[in-house]
């Protein structure tokens, strides 16, 4: 079950300050006059647990700096939180934990992990981050900051073995091509992850992402090749394509009429000079194709 933030409005330390300085001027003349009137045992005992009491308030005062909070516990029981800033009193028996509310930046560590094809890569986030609930923080978890550690680097590890490193099929994401759509992916699962701790993910995003050292280099090799071919069938599509049209104008204007072993030579031609990977020299032909 999950422990719930209570509010707790301190007294104003200011006030309490004169309070007390005024309850002491009133102790020390009191102690005079005990002197004075002979110093009576009991009315020494009860000036001495006065000056007791006092002495215990003292220790209730406390300051609170902006984004800090203070949780509250009385002999073991939870009490409330108080995040108001400035100069604050409150029970002296009350034990002050403080606990920073500002952004934190984690920067986790490069773990070595498989994506979803199993090539080894490594892999690196940075995630902003700040404690929401209190009470959560200090008692639903042990060390929150070491929670949130582990949690991140969890998340991380499953990430990365749910997208693969790079793709060349259109509308399927990885983890060097999406960007904003992984950063987004780990930031709701992490925030599943840690939500129990009182935690709010502002941002994670990949810090580092490579393949592995070992293999990193015949990746590179695979990726130039899946490159070329990805440019060569597009290439190969786009000048089929005007092929086609070309015909088919030709045929639409009857603007010359060709044979089909003209229409193959020139198909050919065609594709050699669209697809070929330089410039292309022409030969101009003087005689005729059958020649």
């Amino acid at each position: 079950m999950l422990t719930q933030e209570k509010e707790y409005k301190p007294l104003s330390g200011w006030f309490m300050l004169v309070l007390l300085l005024a309850t002491g001027a009133a102790l020390a003349f009191w102690f005079i006059e005990i002197l004075d009137a002979g110093a009576s045992a009991p009315l020494i005992i009860v000036w001495a647990l006065a000056i007791t009491i006092w002495s215990l308030m003292l220790g209730g005062f406390f300051t609170l700096q902006p984004n800090l909070a203070a949780v509250l516990i009385l002999f073991g029981r939870y009490a409330g939180t108080a995040k108001t800033s400035g100069f604050h009193w409150a029970n002296p028996f009350f034990t002050k934990t403080r606990i920073s509310l500002r952004a934190r930046n984690l920067n986790a560590e490069r773990i070595k992990v498989n994506d979803s094809r199993g090539n080894p890569i490594e892999i690196a986030a940075v995630i902003v981050w700040r404690v929401m609930n209190t009470a959560q923080a200090i008692f639903d978890v042990d060390e929150f900051v070491h929670y949130v550690t582990i949690q991140s680097e969890s998340a991380l590890r499953h990430l990365a073995s749910a997208y693969p490193y790079d793709t060349t099929e259109d509308g399927q994401l990885s983890l060097r091509g999406s960007m904003d759509e992984v950063s987004e992916a780990l930031k709701t699962e992490l925030q599943e992850r840690v939500t129990l701790a009182g935690v709010r993910i502002d941002e994670a995003r990949l810090s580092h992402l490579a393949y592995a050292p070992e293999i990193a280099h015949a990746m590179l090799q695979r990726q130039q090749a899946e490159a070329v071919v990805a440019a060569r069938t597009r290439i190969v599509d786009g000048a089929v394509g005007m092929v086609e049209m070309a015909l088919e104008r030709l045929d639409r204007h009857s603007t010359v009429k060709l044979d089909e072993e003209r229409r193959a030579s020139m198909v050919s031609n065609l594709l050699v000079v669209l697809c070929g990977d330089k410039a292309a020299h022409p030969v101009v032909n003087t005689g005729t194709l059958y020649s």
